[in-house]
C-alpha cells in the first residue's frame, strides 16, 4: 500500500485510474477487531457514484464505498509469464481459438461472431480480440440479431486476470444484463514433462474422430457439425485406449506452431486413477513434441477438482481465466 513520509496510508487512486490494475485496502464494516482491514486487488473497472468496482484476476467484481477506502495505488498488470512457458493473453486466445473452430464466422471489427449450430459455448459465441468498430451497444445490437437469425443464443466469451484481458468489458456486460454462466480457466505447462509422465504404451493415435473414440465421448448424440468442429486445426490427433466394448480412455490435442493442446481427455469411469488419462496425454504429447511443439495448453472448469490435481501434478498452472455471458432474457421470455 502507498505510505506517505510520515507513515501514513494513503488513497492514490481516483476514477481517471478506471481499466487500470489497482491494490486498495479498506475498513472492515462492521469492523471485526481481529481484522480490521481487507485489501483488494484487480483491476478498476468503474468508479460511480461513490462506489469502485474491482474486478479479481478469477472475474469476480467486488463493490467498495469510497467512504471505506484507506489506501489505494496503481500496480503494475499482471505478468504474462506465471509458472510454464511465457505467453500473452492475445497469444494464447489466437491458438486456443484456432484449435476449435466454428462452422461459420463473421467479423464485427476485432469480435469474431463464431457459429456451430449450438455445439459447445467456445464454437458459438463472440471471441472479442480488439474494437468491434462501433459502440458497444450497436455491436451487442448487431450480435445478438446474427445468433437471432441463426437461432441460437448470444454469448460472449472474455477472460480475464492476465495483462490485456478485458475486465472492463466484463463489466460493461453486467451492467446490460448479460449473465455469466460458465468460468473456466486456460492452464499452460511445458510440453517435454507431459510426454515423459508414462510410455504411453497400447495408446492408438488417428488423424479422425472414429466411432470407437466417439462411443467413449462424453457429448451424445454426435452430428455432422460436431465432428467438423472436433475435426478442425492446423494438426488434430485423436487417442484412443481400447476396451472391449468402448475405449478404456481417449484424448484430443492439437498442434499449432510451439504449442500443444489437450482436450476431451476422458476415462471410464470403472477404470479411473489408474493413469489412463497421463498415459493418453503422453503419448499425445510426444506426437507433438515430433511436431515441434514444446509448450501446452488446456481449459478446466473451476469445480473439477480431480482435472486440476492432475494437471497441476503434470507442471500446469493457470495463465488466465475466461467466461460465457449470456444475452438477457427478452422482456416476457419467461426465462
Amino acid at each position: 500500500m502507498e505510505i506517505s513520509a510520515g507513515g501514513r496510508l494513503e488513497v492514490r487512486i481516483t476514477a481517471a485510474d478506471v481499466g487500470k490494475r489497482v491494490s486498495v485496502r479498506r475498513l472492515i464494516e462492521p469492523a471485526v477487531p481481529e481484522e480490521k482491514f481487507t485489501d483488494t486487488v484487480g483491476v478498476l473497472t468503474s468508479w460511480d457514484n461513490g462506489v469502485l468496482l474491482i474486478t479479481r484476476k478469477g472475474g469476480e467484481s467486488v463493490r467498495i464505498p469510497e467512504s471505506s477506502l484507506v489506501a489505494g495505488k496503481v500496480v503494475p498488470s499482471a505478468p504474462a509469464r506465471r509458472r510454464g512457458p511465457a505467453a500473452s493473453y492475445e497469444e494464447l486466445a489466437h491458438v486456443a481459438s484456432r484449435a476449435w473452430r466454428p462452422v461459420e464466422s463473421e467479423w464485427l471489427g476485432e469480435w469474431e461472431l463464431r457459429a456451430a449450430g449450438g455445439f459447445t459455448r467456445r464454437a458459438n459465441s463472440v471471441l472479442p480480440l480488439g474494437d468491434p468498430g462501433v459502440p458497444l451497444d450497436e455491436a451487442l445490437s448487431v450480435v445478438r440479431r446474427w445468433y437471432g437469425d441463426r437461432g441460437l443464443p448470444a454469448y460472449l466469451q472474455t477472460a480475464t486476470g492476465a495483462e490485456g484481458t478485458q475486465e472492463l468489458l466484463c463489466a460493461h456486460l453486467e451492467r446490460r444484463g448479460w449473465v455469466r454462466e460458465v468460468t473456466a480457466e486456460l492452464w499452460v505447462g511445458a510440453l517435454a514433462p507431459v510426454a515423459d509422465r508414462a510410455e504411453g504404451a497400447g495408446v492408438v493415435l488417428s488423424r479422425e474422430a472414429d466411432e470407437a473414440w466417439l462411443a467413449r465421448y462424453q457429448r451424445k448424440g454426435v452430428s455432422e457439425i460436431a465432428l467438423q468442429v472436433l475435426g478442425s486445426g492446423p494438426s488434430v490427433w485423436f487417442a484412443t485406449v481400447p476396451g472391449e466394448q468402448a475405449p478404456q480412455a481417449i484424448g484430443r490435442c492439437v498442434v499449432d506452431g510451439r504449442w500443444a493442446s489437450f482436450a476431451a481427455v476422458e476415462v471410464d469411469p470403472a477404470l479411473r486413477r489408474r493413469g489412463l488419462a497421463t498415459t493418453v496425454m503422453s503419448a499425445l504429447a510426444r506426437r507433438a513434441l515430433d511436431e515441434g511443439a514444446s509448450a501446452a495448453w488446456l481449459q478446466v472448469e473451476e469445480d473439477n477438482a480431480g482435472a486440476r490435481a492432475l494437471y497441476a501434478g503434470m507442471g500446469f498452472a493457470a495463465h488466465h481465466a475466461y467466461h460465457h455471458y449470456r444475452e438477457p432474457a427478452a422482456p416476457g421470455s419467461g426465462q
